[in-house]
């Protein structure tokens, strides 16, 4: 599923973005500068800028175009969801996700890892970008190829 995102999302990169001889430093919509015949162009995206590459302009599109998924929050709201809201111990009462995350931080995280990780691999996330951002595999659905 990842490899057709990512294959969509460099057809839309290209799609959006023509080619810019760098050189000549003007569009070269028909592939090949028209002053210096060059075919070694750049990417322009309009009001963005002209790169090398189309992996810029996906970052570009993910970033203006969906939400990036916080990984704390819907670890959290899963933890709410198995466990009570509150936890009695002796006299006193405490928000159980707080007091989990406070009593062992390091336990906390690598559960969180591993829920994204479950996530990831049933196919309801994805990350471009080695795992620092994640989005939803149904806000694809949403985009405009």
């Amino acid at each position: 599923m990842k490899s057709e995102i990512q294959q969509k999302l460099e057809t839309l990169a290209f799609n959006r973005t023509s080619p810019f001889c760098y050189g000549c430093y003007i569009q070269a919509p028909k592939g090949i500068c028209p002053e210096c015949h060059s075919d070694d162009l750049m990417r322009h995206l309009n009001g963005v800028g002209v790169e090398w590459g189309t992996a810029w302009v996906i970052k570009h599109i993910l970033q203006e175009e969906l939400t990036a998924i916080d990984t704390d929050e819907i670890f959290e709201e899963s933890i709410r969801q198995c466990y009570p809201e509150e936890t009695t111990v002796g006299w006193m009462k405490f928000d159980t996700v707080e007091l989990m995350k406070s009593q062992d931080p390091i336990s906390w995280r690598i559960a969180r890892d591993e829920y994204i990780d479950s996530l990831e691999q049933d196919e309801e996330i994805v990350s471009f970008d080695g795992g620092e951002t994640y989005y939803w595999i149904h806000n694809f659905e949403d985009l405009q190829y």
